[in-house]
């Protein structure tokens, strides 16, 4: 076989004798092909292992579509594990203020099927109360730009199911429920440390738990850092969000940032969720190729939206 394990798959197989139909077809994940055995993991869960002589055919698929609403269903958990330290909801918008630190914790998103521009006016007009410019973060198929308005800033949203990673069998790193002076001392936000008010916004979360993860201690020096939030979103899924993945600038590109990823993931599912996510710069080429490494795969994009004059 010729389809590198992890490839999406389609297998139709032989099927014993017995049975109905001679044969049968599995959608998933291919998780093993040698002389031996084949072993597709399908969509439902279950692993179906079968003789290479039974394999009628196999076939590499293209990545699963991801549908509307589950773009809808990830955005409402993720905004619940970055929620800024004010949150509101307008006809179907949900809108972040968090003292202007990062995009995410000060914008609207659309998350309801009815959000549309006819409540543009009353979005801003919130935004504005709270000092900050009409921002809105608009999710591939959730939302439209206005007519006057311009983008910046692609983001990438990958996700996997945790069943599905390979994780850390030891954990060599210490996850507190809140950040301390030693990691928020690693932590950088566009290459700049953080301002004092901008711990609120990484302490908070919304109807969820908290993690902040370090490799190191204060006693020798913190190698690495990273925060995870699991919360759920409206289709029962309990997810872990990553972020602040930080390594210091002499232990790079030693496999600290796979590592304390692997962990938050590790600690996440012990918080009972399932899948997990991460949003990055569309053109954060190295972290887009870590992550994939881990087993994350392109869920979504979003991008910043705000009115032309805004920029100049």
């Amino acid at each position: 076989m010729s389809i590198a394990v992890g490839t999406r798959v389609t297998m139709r197989y032989r099927l014993p004798p017995g049975h109905s139909h001679p044969m049968t077809d599995v959608i998933g994940e291919l998780i093993e092909s040698g002389d031996s055995v084949v072993a597709v993991r399908a969509t439902d869960g279950r692993v179906v292992r079968v003789y290479p002589d039974r394999v009628v055919a196999l076939k590499a698929l293209g990545p699963r579509p991801i549908r509307t609403s589950e773009i809808r269903a990830l955005e409402r958990a993720a905004v619940d594990g970055w929620p800024g330290i004010e949150l509101a909801e307008i006809d179907g918008w949900l809108l972040r203020a968090g003292h202007g630190f990062t995009g995410r914790a000060n914008s609207a998103v659309p998350v309801a099927p009815h959000a549309s521009e006819a409540s543009l006016a009353a979005v801003a007009e919130w935004l504005d109360a709270r000092g900050l410019p009409a921002v809105l973060l608009l999710p591939d198929r959730l939302g439209s730009v206005p007519p006057g308005w311009v983008t910046r800033d692609e983001t990438l949203v990958m996700a996997a199911d945790i069943a599905r990673l390979e994780l850390p069998a030891e954990s060599v790193s210490v996850i507190s429920d809140a950040p301390d002076e030693d990691w928020l001392g690693l932590y950088r936000y566009r290459g700049r440390s953080v301002p004092d008010d901008a711990v609120e916004v990484i302490s908070s979360v919304r109807d969820g738990v908290l993690g902040f993860a370090r490799i190191g201690s204060s006693a020798s020096e913190i190698l690495a850092i990273g925060r995870g939030a699991v919360t759920s979103s409206p289709d029962g899924r309990r997810w872990v969000g990553l972020t602040a993945i930080e390594v210091s600038q002499a232990h790079r590109r030693n496999g600290l940032g796979t590592r304390v990823c692997g962990e938050l993931v590790a600690w996440g599912r012990e918080q009972g969720a399932s899948h997990a996510y991460l949003q990055v710069s569309a053109t954060n080429t190295g972290a887009i190729e870590m992550y994939r490494g881990l087993g994350f795969l392109e869920h979504h994009r979003y991008r910043y939206a705000e009115p032309v004059g805004a920029l100049e």
